[in-house]
């Protein structure tokens, strides 16, 4: 059974988050972390949006926060965020990965690590390669990925670099991933 969802968007991610995430039933099974590149500014605004169109719960996490089912937690600007092994969330300020930090793979790598095949990666729209060596990984640790199609993306070099890297599982439309995402959530 899946334990948790990540997702990676970049440029056209606030409206394709605006898309998928308030579509989400309350009683969605997966917790779900976020990393959107949004350079140095802060989600706020757009955690509260969210937070007021959402069934679940959205924040942007905090060092030791516990991964718990349904909270979305958001990668606050400047800092890698990372899954540990107790399933809390922890951060980092190394190097940026890909121009960015947060870093798409560094998450995707640490979840995996932690999650194994009880994870589902996610790349959706946006302008740079972050994010496709983490959806590799998470395939490799038997995960399920699942990328937006390139075609129809507002941006489609992540969407594009991810399926170059790897076999994804599911390539869908965006206005289709939520359905396939609570699918997911309640598979044995």
């Amino acid at each position: 059974m899946n334990k948790a969802l990540v997702i990676g968007t970049s440029f056209g991610g606030l409206e394709a988050l605006k898309t998928i995430i308030p579509a989400l039933p309350a009683d969605f099974k997966l917790p779900i972390l976020v990393v959107l590149h949004i350079g140095d500014h802060n989600n706020d605004s757009f955690v509260q949006y969210l937070n007021g169109i959402s069934k679940l719960s959205i924040k942007e996490a905090e060092e030791k926060d516990e991964i718990k089912k349904g909270h979305v937690y958001f990668a606050p600007p400047n800092y890698h965020m990372m899954v540990e092994d107790d399933e809390t969330i922890s951060f980092s300020a190394d190097l940026k990965v890909h121009h960015s930090r947060p870093s798409i793979d560094v998450l995707f790598e640490s979840a995996a690590w932690t999650y194994k095949n009880r994870l589902v990666g996610v790349i959706l729209t946006g302008l740079n390669q972050d994010g496709a060596y983490g959806l590799k990984t998470i395939k490799d640790y038997g995960g399920t990925t699942l990328v937006e199609n390139p075609e129809n993306a507002v941006a489609s070099i992540m969407p594009k670099a991810a399926l170059s890297e790897t076999n994804v599982d599911f390539v869908l439309e965006l206005d289709k991933i939520s359905n396939k995402l609570i699918e997911l959530s309640v598979q044995d």
